[in-house]
């Protein structure tokens, strides 16, 4: 009796629901029971690189890594006239479209169902609001000017032109300038489409480099998105674009999945369940980072209109999904919403989320644009937690111009491209810990308010703030007056080392030495060293020692921090004439022939270890690696004792694939391998 009477119930919803055309319908699951998927098997629905995320971070699997039980899905399916539409394992619910009053109230009656509700109206009904309103802020875009740099900086990796401005505002030149521009981290961007995007002249570079490793449309369900809205594009381009001297984004040698969720004519509650399954497919398919630049308050349908009340971080459809992303490893980057001068002015959904990065827009001059939407969430937490430039930012124009525009939707993809920068040059920290340097690297960092959040983040200061966790003295000892230090750090060859100490008679630090940095790519350095000889004969108390790194020596932008101090107690006074104890001997390895080793294989991270073993000492050994066509990419001339010797070699630049390691005595091979990056 009970399940007649909600059938009729249904049916009588239903047919209330023709007035309105809602034909597009969420059905929720209550479980994922006989499902044929496991957690001990994931890389059925994982990729590599998404499984690889999960172990660097000590990321558990669970049930919401699971895709939804087929056999839902088909039950779904064949219960009538309906088609699905899009799939979320995450929130175990899937979108459908159908026209069928039997076909619901037969599926509202599936045990294994926990809710149908309506999601939007049919495609193709004419919206209560204007196509143009939705990105009508955004889409008035001028014409070029040329902008003046505020000083003269003669490292800078780019010729930014118009754009240097909106990176200088954060200190983003100093991530390009040490190599850091994106390389080997994939970033998501969710939107409304991306109009021509592979042949607009600020992408160039990125389709000629191949760096847009996939695209779908989760609105028409199919690969292609460069015939729809232009709002993606947009904002894509202050990420991906390059013409030197005019415009570039802000981390252009990233690669990129483009995934269209919105649907620009209409503004209905499906548009947050693509928006969910967006985030999940970036998931699956191993993206570090998430950029959108869309947000829902209100809907075509004021049935569906959200309240204040529920920008709470765990209420709305896209919200939860933004909460479980976060929860993957994927570091999401929200727009705040352009409603600040309107009745509602409050932030939208998914940016009331917990533990992304949501971001207000400010000028060049870092002042609050009056459109960016206030905070805090509705549960007071801070929102927005930080800002950018997307007061007359600068963006590729779907006419292939460039032009300023305005909107929180440019703000955003701007922050994203420094974040994705700032993780690459710290890839041992996970999301959280990057987040978190970016809030305190804001300039609001111990006041923040409800329109910057935390305010405009440094570059350099967030660097610093990451280094200063990272960096550390591995090693101190003193024997026979002479004091040797080790430690880890990471840097270039512009950065330098000061070594101080502080004697027990001194109550202030001195300069005893310093260190150079090297190489023209940021990366790891282990085994620093400095030996101090300076110590007098007869010191005895406690030697203090501290380093101090300094990232930029320029005059104009000098940066530096103490990342690590020790101390060392001589107990007694320190004599040259002690007795110093030999260090162990070297174990030896019998070597009988030439061969060399690539250790692991394949290769995951940014460098590896090249073994080399011979027989004879080679004073001139050449190391080359080449890709599959002969190419040399990288020549380094080492040198090697006779038996076996370790070098660990440096491959951030190289994009995944395969290539070919050969060692020479002088111009006769030794031996090659192959290399395998994933």
């Amino acid at each position: 009796m009970k399940k007649i009477f909600l059938s009729l119930l249904l049916i009588a919803i239903f047919c209330n629901g023709l007035h309105a055309q809602f034909t597009r319908y969420l059905v929720k699951f209550k479980n994922k029971g006989t499902s044929p998927y496991s957690i001990t098997n994931p890389s059925v629905y994982l990729s590599t690189k998404a499984l690889a995320r999960r172990s660097n971070y000590n990321i558990a699997l669970d049930s919401s890594d699971l895709p939804i039980t087929p056999r839902y899905i088909d039950s779904v399916r064949l219960a009538g006239s309906v088609t699905i539409l899009n799939a979320s394992k995450w929130l175990n619910q899937i979108s459908i479209q159908t026209n069928d009053a039997a076909a619901l109230s037969k599926i509202s009656n599936f045990t294994f169902v926990q809710s149908v509700s309506s999601l939007a109206a049919k495609i193709g009904d004419n919206p209560t609001l204007n196509p143009h309103q939705k990105f009508d802020l955004e889409r008035k875009i001028g014409n070029v000017e040329n902008m003046v740099r505020t000083q003269n900086t003669a490292a800078d990796f780019y010729n930014y032109g118009n754009t240097y401005n909106e990176v200088h505002l954060h200190n983003g030149e100093f991530l390009h300038n040490i190599g850091m521009r994106g390389q080997n981290m994939l970033v998501a961007v969710l939107d409304a489409g991306f109009y021509q995007y592979t042949s607009l002249k600020s992408f160039d570079s990125i389709n000629a480099n191949n760096q847009v490793l996939q695209t779908w449309d989760f609105v028409a369900r199919e690969a292609s998105v460069v015939e729809d809205d232009s709002h993606g594009m947009s904002c894509f381009s202050t990420i991906a674009g390059n013409i030197p001297g005019q415009f570039v984004g802000n981390a252009p040698k990233a690669n990129f999945v483009l995934y269209r969720t919105e649907d620009a004519p209409t503004e209905y509650p499906i548009e947050e369940h693509n928006w969910a399954c967006g985030a999940e497919r970036a998931d699956s398919i191993g993206a570090d980072i998430i950029s959108s630049s869309l947000g829902y308050t209100t809907f075509d349908n004021a049935i569906f209109d959200h309240t204040y009340a529920d920008m709470n971080g765990r209420t709305n459809i896209s919200t939860r999904a933004a909460v479980i992303a976060n929860r993957k490893g994927l570091l999401s980057f929200v727009a705040a919403g352009n409603d600040g001068n309107n009745s509602w002015h409050y932030l939208s959904s998914p940016s009331d989320a917990d533990s992304i990065v949501t971001v207000g827009a400010v000028n060049t001059s870092g002042v609050i644009g009056g459109f960016s939407s206030y905070g805090p969430s509705s549960d007071g937490r801070v929102k927005p937690e930080v800002a950018a430039v997307g007061v007359s930012a600068y963006v590729q124009n779907a006419n292939n111009t460039i032009g300023p525009g305005n909107g929180t939707s440019y703000s955003t993809p701007k922050m994203a491209g420094l974040g994705t920068c700032l993780w690459q040059a710290f890839p041992e920290f996970n999301n959280i810990a990057i987040r978190d340097a970016l809030i305190k690297a804001g300039n609001k960092y111990t006041a923040p308010d409800n329109r910057v959040g935390y305010g405009i983040p440094d570059m350099k200061k967030a660097f610093i703030v990451l280094l200063n966790q990272y960096a550390k003295i591995t090693l101190s000892t003193n024997a026979n007056c002479k004091t040797t230090l080790q430690w880890k750090s990471k840097d270039v060859g512009s950065m330098k080392y000061e070594i101080e100490r502080k004697l027990p008679n001194e109550t202030v630090y001195s300069k005893v030495g310093e260190l150079q940095g090297t190489g023209s790519i940021l990366s790891n350095k282990t085994g620093l060293q400095f030996i101090d000889n300076s110590v007098v004969t007869g010191t005895v108390g406690t030697l203090n020692y501290r380093i101090k790194q300094i990232i930029d020596t320029s005059a104009a932008g000098l940066s530096s921090t103490y990342f690590d101090s020790v101390s060392i107690v001589i107990a007694t006074p320190c004599s040259l004439l002690g007795i110093v104890v030999p260090p162990p001997p070297i174990p030896t390895v019998n070597v009988t022939v030439d061969r060399i080793a690539i250790m692991p294989t394949p290769v995951a991270a940014n460098q590896f270890t090249l073994r080399v073993e011979t027989p004879y000492a080679v004073p001139n050994l050449n190391i080359r690696i080449t890709d599959m066509k002969g190419s040399i990419l990288s020549q380094l001339k080492k040198s090697k004792t006779t038996g076996r010797t370790d070098f660990v070699l440096n491959i951030a630049a190289l994009s995944k694939g395969n290539y070919n390691v050969a060692v020479y005595n002088g111009e006769v091979l030794i031996a090659n391998g192959r290399l395998v990056r994933l």
